[in-house]
């Protein structure tokens, strides 16, 4: 086996989702902790306690105890290399998020089994779908009292539309959860919670047949009988079925406490999805073991070291072998970068690459040449399929108190832009209105405030705008003239140069589709 297939085969880059609250950030620092990464779980309930989540490293994300931004987290467990993409799980961010899963191969999916299946777990899921992106679930929150196994196992099936089969079991839930056992040997791993799931809980393990003492009669009893239903009428789990996003592998425990993460990292480790081929805009397929270097990017962020105003693009990997210091390609110019001072990254901690294989994350630093969804590569260029953006659902504009930041702003609003944060909108030439700012969700707008005020010592007000909707703008140029003759449209264009129209209703839009010769309209940014 060549070294490009053998250091592909040991790689696992996957990215965690769930609904807000369901225990993603936990889970992260967890699974951190078990792998060696990390010594002591940062305080993830108590976020003003001396320290933090590793994968919460913005001022914002402490403060207020959310995941904002998606952080890239990199270690090894059982010969594995691990890349962790930990995504937002807030709706206002999904952009982000929906760029990350883009740049993986499988997804480890949180439910909390008080709650089930909940609106952002479902959407993102379709993602996950959309990409075929295999999925492993992880039912947390067993140290709380929540659903039946059972009907838990039946609301993930039917709403998900997906066959889910159970690799270990709870045994008991809430204050009578005690441990889980191996569904197909039957052993059994009891836990032993120890200081609040700041280090690695104590676990034994035994067949299931010597665990009454430990566990009751009627915890014991009532195990047996679920193993024996779920043997009979169990979906049956083949790694097969899992790579090819048919089946998803069922775990169960508490982040919080500890409980079950050994088995769900083993299995990561073990049998998660390796990288995937990836198809160029010519519908050729690139695979990993290609001789060639091949990457794209997914993720540009800005002032990671607010001190060196620096700024990082986040490419994955997709073929032949990345080092230290080459040259490649850019497929959107044709222009050759120099790619020096690679980084790999622990959340906001970095240490230098000198190599990287299919399905790595490497950290870029970006003087501004680079952009989400663009790809490198050595010899001639190359365009994977594009990372699309979303259209917009609210808008406003800014006002800056001190004038003499005007540079400061202007460079905030263009690097902020580029990292996704905002999505900027520019009025026709001579014009002399302010850029429209467009956000996904409302909290975006205060995420921009806060890092345009710490970041590039701006502050600014916002104002509200009478426009609630926007759309790329595409089909015959008659369309786009007979926008632009019109002063009841508001035609601008996105930092890239596109047209995009600007509406306050859905009635606006429906009427120049009636009316503008061939014109067409995107909500999804045309690639």
């Amino acid at each position: 086996m060549s070294s490009i297939a053998a250091e592909a085969a040991r790689r696992r880059t996957f990215a965690i989702i769930s609904h807000p609250d369901a225990g993603k950030t936990t889970i992260t620092e967890k699974l951190l902790l078990y792998s060696g990464a990390i010594h002591l779980a940062g305080s993830v309930k108590a976020r003003k306690a001396s320290r933090h989540a590793v994968s919460d490293w913005m001022k914002m994300e402490q403060e207020r105890g959310i995941s904002i931004t998606s952080s890239v987290l990199q270690f090894g467990y059982a010969g594995a290399a691990l890349n962790l993409l930990d995504t937002p799980g807030h709706a206002d961010f999904s952009e982000d998020t929906y760029r990350t899963l883009a740049a993986v191969d499988s997804a480890l999916m949180l439910i909390d089994h008080a709650k089930g299946v909940e609106a952002r777990t479902l959407r993102l899921f379709e993602v996950c779908r959309m990409r075929k992106l295999p999925v492993v679930t992880f039912m947390n929150k067993l140290d709380r009292e929540g659903r039946d196994p059972l009907d838990l196992l039946d609301d993930v099936s039917r709403q998900l539309k997906l066959e889910v089969s159970p690799l270990n079991w709870p045994i008991g839930r809430g204050r009578d959860f005690r441990g889980v056992v191996d569904v197909r040997s039957h052993q059994v791993s009891l836990f032993a919670g120890d200081t609040h799931g700041a280090t690695i809980s104590r676990v034994t393990t035994i067949p299931l047949e010597a665990a009454e003492a430990q566990i009751g009669s009627r915890l014991y009893d009532e195990t047996r009988e679920q193993l024996e239903l779920l043997t009979t009428a169990g979906t049956t789990y083949t790694q097969g079925r899992y790579l090819a996003g048919d089946v998803s592998p069922v775990f169960w425990g508490s982040a919080l406490t500890n409980f079950g993460i050994e088995p769900v990292l083993e299995y990561l480790a073990a049998h998660a999805a390796p990288p995937a081929p990836r198809t160029d805009t010519d519908g050729n397929t690139i695979s990993p073991t290609d001789e060639r270097f091949t990457g794209f990017v997914f993720k540009i962020q800005a002032n990671m070291n607010p001190r060196h105003r620096d700024r990082i693009a986040f490419m994955r990997v997709v073929s032949g072998r990345f080092t230290r210091g080459m040259d490649a390609m850019l497929g959107r110019t044709g222009e050759p970068l120099r790619l020096a001072k690679p980084h790999s990254f622990m959340a906001q901690e970095r240490s230098i690459v000198e190599e990287a294989w299919p399905g790595d994350i490497v950290g870029l630093y970006d003087p501004g040449s680079l952009r989400i969804g663009d790809s490198l590569s050595e010899g001639a260029p190359i365009a994977f399929t594009g990372i699309p953006r979303f259209a917009p659902e609210f808008f406003a504009q800014l006002s800056i108190r001190d004038a003499m930041k005007r540079k400061a702003l202007d460079q905030g609003l263009l690097q902020l832009s580029h990292e996704g944060v905002i999505q900027l909108f520019f009025p026709p030439v001579g014009s002399r209105s302010e850029p429209y700012l467009g956000a996904v969700g409302q909290l975006q707008f205060e995420v921009l405030k806060e890092r345009l005020k710490y970041e590039y010592s701006v502050d600014v007000t916002y104002h509200t705008t009478p426009y609630r909707l926007a759309r790329w703008i595409g089909g015959s140029p008659e369309g786009l003239k007979w926008l632009k003759a019109r002063r009841d449209y508001a035609v601008m264009e996105d930092r890239n140069g596109q047209p995009v129209l600007l509406a306050d209703s859905p009635f606006s839009l429906t009427y120049a589709l009636g009316n503008a010769p061939g014109l067409e309209l995107y909500d999804i940014e045309p690639l």
